[in-house]
């Protein structure tokens, strides 16, 4: 299963990456909004793993393309922010399926994505 991280961080992102890996899931990792559209052009992807802050680039410009070209895409977003712990989320970006801490645990977040990659 194809999975699109979009982190700054390169530590975290790649922490992801290994535990997604380790169940057989492809992965792609990129730290920008321009790099995340490039691949999600070039690459077939299934799910995103998005942080909401982007030290280069907006997440919901990812998002929102995301939404447009590949409706049935899910994105999980990631912050250590608690701004929008209120749900806001769901509302701002019509493919968000779930919203996740940063600091959530590599498991729980990859079996959170199992979750919703496999939901249509």
């Amino acid at each position: 299963m194809p999975v699109l991280i979009v982190e700054s961080n390169p530590e975290l992102g790649e922490l992801w990456k290994r535990h997604l890996e380790r169940l057989g899931m492809t992965v792609f990792r990129v730290e920008t909004d321009t790099a995340a559209i490039h691949t999600l052009r070039e690459r077939q992807v299934r799910i995103i793993v998005l942080n909401v802050v982007l030290k280069d680039g907006g997440a919901f410009a990812v998002a929102d393309y995301a939404n447009y070209r590949y409706p049935k895409m899910k994105v999980i977003f990631v912050s250590s922010s608690s701004f929008f712990t209120d749900g806001s989320i769901f509302t701002l970006a019509g493919n968000a399926c779930a919203y996740l801490p940063s600091s959530t645990p590599p498991d729980d977040l990859a079996a959170m994505v199992e979750y919703h990659a496999a939901r249509d």
